[in-house]
């Protein structure tokens, strides 16, 4: 998506000054999934907090510590949750720079027990299960620096020890609200509940500016979100229109209503019907059988 930002034309670690207390590198991983690739936060000047180093890649690496001013050091290390797009260069970042690590927790925490019961549900994708933080930020806790401060939101839904961070009149909103593409949520790593809760956390906050995991920032905030927590009500009454036709799997449904998308993008909208369907059955709005799982046959309850 073209925003006409100065950010959509920067090129792989090219820092890019978004306020006077932040800056903005991308990473080199571009995919289907990361768009033109992961952003990178240096907020703060002097004692610089990093958010989201990125994949492991030493040009990354280096355009970090190159960006960084004469005198300025890294002194804190943020995650917004364990994907190895946003994770994988902290063990190298720390070495570097001998910043401790912050985040909500491991791959594994904050995760629905419910889903996690559930062996046949597949998912994991990119999930850095090798990640342990130095040190955990709780849901509210406030971060502070040289004349700016962090309030720590625990949202979960794209994944379990996700965080978004607020800043002013701004939200580092990770993966779960970008401006150019919708957010995965894959169980059971990922819950729609919990996702459409962490949505109105967000718009409950009227941010004027989103600064996305992927992307340019998002402005204005507000309408981004708004139609973003539509789309998915949006999306569950077209897997209850599908289901209307007759039962199907998660995999057959996502192709009956994502006919015209990309076949090499089906298996993630598949993650994402099925994860639709998990929250329809908590609400007694889907049936699987013979168990809810990743290969059940869905229908609807009878009247």
């Amino acid at each position: 998506m073209t925003t006409g930002h100065p950010f959509d034309s920067a090129a792989p670690g090219q820092p890019v000054r978004l306020t006077d207390t932040l800056r903005v590198l991308l990473a080199p991983n571009p995919s289907a999934l990361t768009g033109r690739g992961t952003n990178s936060y240096l907020i703060g000047q002097g004692e610089v907090t990093l958010l989201d180093p990125g994949p492991d890649d030493p040009s990354h690496l280096q355009a970090i510590l190159a960006a960084l001013s004469p005198g300025e050091r890294i002194t804190r290390i943020l995650v917004s949750h364990a994907h190895h797009d946003h994770s994988d260069l902290a063990p190298a970042l720390k070495a570097a720079t001998g910043a401790p690590v912050f985040a909500f927790g491991t791959a594994r925490d904050g995760l629905n027990p419910a889903w996690q019961a559930m062996s046949d549900l597949g998912g994991g994708e990119g999930c850095d299960h090798s990640f342990t933080p130095d040190i955990l930020i709780a849901d509210g806790e406030i971060l502070t620096g040289d004349g700016w401060q962090l309030e720590a939101l625990h949202t979960p839904g794209h994944l379990g020890n996700h965080l978004c961070f607020v800043m002013g009149d701004g939200i580092f909103s990770a993966d779960l609200a970008m401006g150019w593409a919708t957010s995965i949520v894959s169980p059971p790593d990922g819950d729609m509940s919990d996702y459409m809760t962490s949505l109105d956390r967000l718009i409950a906050r009227a941010p004027r500016v989103l600064w996305p995991g992927h992307g340019s920032p998002v402005e204005p905030a507000l309408p981004r979100l708004e139609y973003l927590r539509s789309h998915r009500l949006g999306r569950e009454a077209q897997i209850l229109a599908a289901l209307c036709d007759g039962p199907g799997s998660a995999a057959e449904l996502a192709a009956r209503i994502y006919a015209d998308v990309d076949p090499s993008l089906l298996p993630a909208a598949g993650r994402n019907v099925l994860a639709h369907l998990l929250d329809l059955h908590q609400r007694n709005k889907a049936l699987a059988s013979p168990a809810p799982g990743r290969d059940a046959l869905w229908s609807l309850p009878a009247e």
